[in-house]
């Protein structure tokens, strides 16, 4: 048993060696676990935030790569055609990726029926316009290329909308519509697109939400953690680095036959298959 484990270890190609990442949202959470990731791996990591001086910060919690060096690019994601100027700057400049990583972070919670117009304008252009100004702008980098990862990181509300989060469910799954659309477009060239869907992770999105709600409901935020993680099987919360490891492995060699699916990083919450 053990040999053929350590035979099936051996044969999968996990080594990202001579391949460029670029990831948003990636100064902290999800973002810079996954950056983390990709680089330990052998990726040259491009980050795209908009605070400057932490994308410094971040750039010196990765793995030195192999060959050249990582970089940034600042970019507001409130502000679509900013960040389109930026990438196409960063590309006329000798920007490269193979590997798309989008994430970005999500709105404030509330129910649906009192979510404003501009909350949902404001949210679609954060995330599923910027999702596909940076697919645009990459794609034909990757078709050149020979290699493609659309990794977007999404939420379990995909599969069963989260109470108390409208607006995030109704444009999680709009994501979720437009990456299998991609997907079915891109795969002849060998590029695929998946969703991750993280559940309930340790980040400062997950502290503001229970914060939120603590201030409507009354309840302690330790009172509504105890809440949420019974309701999760493995009865506690992720940590941003399991959600980093579900996005390397989208993103490997090993999972080029793999594309225009959800995967669920929940701890068994979600409800349903």
């Amino acid at each position: 048993m053990v040999i053929w484990v350590l035979i099936i270890f051996t044969a999968m190609n996990l080594s990202l060696n001579n391949r460029c990442a670029v990831v948003c949202g990636s100064t902290q959470g999800i973002g810079l676990a996954a950056a983390r990731e990709l680089s330990s791996l052998g990726a040259t990591v491009t980050l795209v935030a908009r605070n400057e001086t932490a994308l410094k910060e971040a750039l010196n919690e990765l793995t030195p790569p192999q060959n050249g060096s990582h970089g940034y690019i600042v970019a507001d994601f409130s502000n679509p055609e900013q960040l389109k100027l930026a990438l196409l700057n960063w590309v006329d400049n000798g920007g490269k990726a193979n590997i798309l990583i989008n994430n970005t972070g999500g709105p404030s919670g509330g129910p649906i029926a009192d979510a404003s117009i501009d909350q949902f304008e404001s949210t679609f252009r954060q995330h599923l316009v910027c999702n596909h100004i940076l697919a645009q702008t990459l794609l034909p980098g990757m078709k050149e290329s020979g290699y493609g990862r659309i990794v977007n990181v999404i939420s379990t509300s995909v599969k069963q909308p989260l109470k108390g989060l409208g607006v995030s469910n109704t444009i999680r799954a709009a994501v979720a519509s437009w990456a299998k659309t991609l997907s079915l477009e891109v795969a002849p060239f060998g590029i695929t697109v998946n969703n991750v869907l993280p559940g309930a992770t340790s980040t400062s999105r997950l502290s503001s939400l229970l914060a939120n709600k603590s201030s409507k409901t009354g309840k302690s935020v330790k009172e509504l953690e105890l809440e949420m993680i019974s309701e999760i099987p493995m009865a506690r919360f992720a940590s941003p680095d399991e959600i980093a490891s579900a996005i390397a492995f989208l993103a490997s060699p090993a999972a080029s036959y793999i594309t225009g699916i959800n995967v669920p990083v929940d701890g068994g919450r979600t409800g349903c298959l």
